[in-house]
């Protein structure tokens, strides 16, 4: 799979965004690969149980776990994690700020987002300001 400029494999200890069911939203790592349909995830510190997961329900990740042996126990998966720092990792990406831009502009409240327009308009102005004075000169 190619996206971007990034080539992703599926691989053990590939790091992936689970898109669907109940634990959307999550990273997990791949533990094991089934067959060309399902792997074996499983997200110690982000509250995902082990469990077969179909690819089109998830994202591959540019993050990876390197030397993780297939069907690494919980607590050696977790220890690799908090080694590596996935979280705070993932946490830097530009992927993740979109991800958490879009759930703090979900959650505005009404007056929220009129002080949002307001600042945008006062913004517009200033810029249209100087737009025309630097033409006028």
């Amino acid at each position: 799979m190619v996206q971007g400029t990034f080539k992703r494999q599926v691989q053990v200890g590939r790091v992936v965004l689970l898109n669907y069911g109940a634990d959307a939203g999550k990273l997990a790592v791949i533990v094991d690969i089934i067959d060309h349909n399902r792997a074996l995830i499983e997200g110690p510190t982000t509250g995902v149980v082990r469990q077969s997961f179909p690819f089109r329900r998830m994202v591959l990740t540019p993050l990876v776990l390197k030397k993780l042996p297939r069907n690494v126990g919980q607590t050696a998966l977790k220890k690799a994690i908090e080694k590596n720092d996935i979280v705070g990792a993932w946490n830097k990406t530009a992927w993740a700020k979109k991800i958490e831009q879009r759930n703090v502009r979900a959650n505005l409240s009404d007056f929220d987002r009129f002080k949002l327009a307001k600042l945008k308009n006062q913004r517009r102005f200033a810029v249209a300001s100087a737009v025309k004075a630097a033409k006028k000169q």
